[in-house]
Formats: structure tokens, sequence, C-alpha cells
């Protein structure tokens, strides 16, 4: 069984869909520790593409004196009226896209609810994109699994949870993975191999890749599946 995991990514981009059409059975991660920075800064963020260019969305995370919590402890600071204005920068900048009309329903529901918790707002975002992407593979999160740990022990949890014998890492896992002590796990590592399509984008200007799988989908319909799963 080939398996896979990620970090509670908000609105990921179109390879994190990539990689979860690819497995059998993929766990969002959100027992590692919530941070804002380097790789981990798509945890609470994710681009869209505007007439200018790009702009960020960006969840409010109450981290004052939580410096050591994890992604499904991490609360969102309610007192900010995010929810509308991420709905509402959505909406002016794709309600020109070919394919807007089509989603809008299902996203707009999900910006309608209350919600208290970073990492259930991401998978149901997740589930929700992945579904329109005609994506079935199961989602776990490991906070409701137990799985927990850090690197090559953490890999190695996720598999033994699922019963799995194979991981498919992204491109990064190249850096700090030891392949060797995988395999003396029972593991054997594969890497995701991904480049990211090009479509026709609402706005003018050149292709702007790697933003917020919501662009491929407002953009290209029904094509962004066969998009997506090209891209191996």
């Amino acid at each position: 069984m080939l398996v896979a995991g990620h970090q509670p990514n908000y609105l990921p981009y179109a390879g994190f869909f990539h990689k979860l059409a690819q497995v059998e059975r993929f766990m969002v991660v959100d027992t590692v520790q919530f941070v804002k920075r380097g790789e981990f800064g798509w945890i609470h963020r994710n681009r869209i593409r505007t007439v200018e260019g790009w702009q960020w969305l960006s969840l409010p995370v109450l981290s004052k004196g939580k410096r050591e919590q994890t992604c499904a402890e991490a609360q969102l600071n309610n007192q900010m009226d995010w929810s509308r204005k991420h709905w509402k920068a959505m909406e002016f900048n794709y309600k020109r896209a070919p394919h807007f009309k089509e989603y809008r329903e299902r996203f707009e529901a999900v910006y309608a609810r209350e919600w208290t918790h970073l990492t259930a707002l991401s998978v149901e975002l997740i589930r929700v994109i992945a579904d329109a992407f005609g994506i079935a593979t199961p989602i776990d999160l490991a906070s409701q699994c137990g799985v927990t740990g850090e690197a090559h022990t953490l890999l190695e949890n996720i598999c033994r949870h699922y019963g799995a014998n194979e991981y498919l890492s992204g491109v990064h896992g190249r850096d700090y993975l030891d392949l060797d002590d995988m395999k003396r796990r029972g593991i054997t590592i594969r890497f995701q191999e991904f480049t990211h399509p090009v479509y026709e984008q609402c706005q003018p200007g050149a292709f702007e890749p790697n933003l917020s799988a919501l662009d491929m989908l407002f953009n290209a319909g029904s094509q962004a599946r066969e998009l997506l799963l090209g891209a191996r």
C-alpha cells in the first residue's frame, strides 16, 4: 500500500492534490507544531491570483503564549473578520473565471460556517477541493489516529498505522530522508514527480504558478483533473 502525509495546509496548491491522488490513504499530520515561517508557512495561508499578480489569504491564528501548540490545537482569531474577507477576495478576483459559478456554492457554504480551529477549516476545504477534482482518496487526521513523531519516526508511524510499506514523499524529502534508514524500518520511499501544469488564467499577464488549487478549478473546470493528473 502506498500512503502519504502532509501538514494541514490552507487552500493548498495543485501539487498537494496531485500527491493525494497518487496514494491509497492520506494522513493530514496535524500533530506537528504550528509555525508560521519557513517551509511550514503554508499551514495558515496561501495565494490567489489578482489583476496585479497575486495576494495572500492568511488565517489569523491565536499564538501568543502558545509557542508549542500543535496544528490541531491552533485556534482561529474570530475577533477578526477573516472569513468574510477571504470569501470576498475570492469572489472579486475570480468572478470572471470561466468556471467560478460551478464551484461557488460549495465554497461559499464553507465560509458561511463558523470555524474555531485551523485544522478543522483546512481539512474541510481540502476535502471539498479534492471532491471537485474527483479525488476519492480517504483522508485521516493524525490527531484522531494517535499518530505522532518527527522526521523518520513520523513517517514510520504513518505507515504502521495503515499497514503500509511504501510512502510517497514530496520532492523536498530528498533533502532530509535517509532512504537506507527507512528501508531498515521496512519502508520504501517514493518521491512525487510534479510539474505544475499551465492553463489560461482569467487575469491578464504571464501565467502565475503555485497558487491555491482554487485557481486551477475556477479557470479550468472539468479539465482541471486531467491537467492535475497529467502532471506526473
